[in-house]
C-alpha cells in the first residue's frame, strides 16, 4: 500500500504516488507555510514484501537516515497466506517497534481493513482482527501512532479500489493520507475525509459474475502462479524514493474531486501494506 499502487503520480503518470507521498506532501506544505524548510522524506516501500523481509531489509536503512518518524506498515501479504500466525507476526512487529522507539524515533503503524464485505477474503477476517488488536496494544505499550484503517468505513466502498481489488485508487489513498494526519494529531486537509460516497444502485448479478470471472483471469491466476513459483510482483524492484531528500510541497494529498473512481466490483481487503516510509 505504501508504494502507492494504484494512485498515478500527477507529475509523472508512469509512476505511483500513494498515501505516504500524499501525507509527506501535506506535511511539507505545512512546514513551508510556517516558514520552515520542506520536509525531508524517503519511501522504501516495495510491493509484495512480507513482514520479516521488511524489517530485516528496510528498517536498518530507515534507521540509518536518523529520521523523526518511521511508518512501519506490514503483515498484509503474510495474512493472505494459509497458516499465517498473527500472534507470531505481532511479536516480530513489536520487536521492530521497540528498536525504533529505543532509537528515539516516532512510529506510525496501521491496521488492516475489515474484510467482512470482501468476498472470499472474509475467511481471513479473524486473523486480520487479531493482528489489529495486537497493533493497538503494541502502540499503547510503545507510545506509537496508529492509522485506523479498519475503522475507516468510507473505504469499504468498492469505488475506493482499483481493478485488482487489492490496491487503492487515488480516492482510497487520499482517505488513508487524511486518516494518517488525524492519527498524528493533526488537522486533516479535507474536513470530509471520512464521509462515505453517495450510495449507488446494486450491481446486477450477471454483471457481477462476469466481472468476477475477468478478475480471476486477470489478477488471481497470475498471483497464484507467482506464489507456486516462489515469486513476487516486487522481485527485482527497488524503492522509488530510496534516499532522504527535501520533498516539494506540490506532492500533496488529493481531494475527493481529484480522485479517480473506477467502476469495479466489491474488492477483497487490501492486504498489501508491506513497507517502511521515512518522513523527516
Amino acid at each position: 500500500m505504501t508504494e502507492g499502487l494504484w494512485d498515478p503520480d500527477p507529475d509523472d503518470p508512469a509512476q505511483v504516488r500513494g498515501w505516504a507521498d500524499q501525507l509527506a506532501g501535506s506535511l511539507s506544505a505545512r512546514r513551508v507555510d510556517a516558514g520552515l524548510a520542506p520536509l525531508e522524506y524517503a519511501n522504501l516501500a516495495i510491493r509484495g514484501r512480507l513482514l520479516e523481509p521488511i524489517i530485516a531489509e528496510q528498517l536498518p536503512v530507515a534507521l540509518e537516515a536518523e529520521p523523526d518518524l518511521i511508518s512501519l506498515v506490514g503483515g498484509g501479504n503474510d495474512l493472505l497466506r494459509p497458516g499465517s500466525d498473527p500472534d507470531r507476526m505481532a511479536a516480530i512487529l513489536e520487536d521492530a517497534v521497540h528498536t525504533i522507539r529505543r532509537a528515539g524515533v516516532d512510529v506510525l503503524l496501521a491496521t488492516g481493513t475489515d474484510t467482512r464485505q470482501a468476498g472470499v477474503l472474509r475467511a481471513i477476517r479473524g486473523r486480520v482482527a487479531t493482528f489489529n488488536a495486537h497493533i493497538w496494544s503494541i502502540a499503547r505499550r510503545h507510545d506509537a501512532y496508529v492509522v485506523d484503517v479498519w475503522g475507516l468505513r468510507a473505504i469499504q466502498d468498492w469505488r475506493m479500489w482499483a481493478q485488482d481489488r487489492i490496491h487503492l485508487t487515488t480516492d482510497g489513498h487520499q482517505r488513508i493520507a487524511q486518516a494518517a494526519l488525524v492519527a498524528l494529531g493533526l488537522t486533516p486537509d479535507d474536513a470530509a475525509w471520512a464521509d462515505p460516497l453517495a450510495r449507488l444502485a446494486p450491481v446486477p448479478t450477471g454483471q457481477r459474475f462476469r466481472s468476477d470471472a475477468e478478475w480471476f483471469v486477470r489478477d488471481v491466476y497470475p498471483w497464484a502462479t507467482r506464489r507456486l513459483r516462489g515469486r513476487s510482483s516486487g522481485d527485482a524492484r527497488v524503492p522509488k524514493r530510496p534516499r532522504v531528500e527535501p520533498l516539494p510541497p506540490s506532492i500533496s494529498a488529493a481531494t475527493p474531486s481529484d480522485a479517480v473512481r473506477e467502476p469495479v466490483p466489491p474488492p477483497p481487503e487490501p492486504l498489501g501494506p508491506t513497507d517502511t516510509t521515512v518522513p523527516r
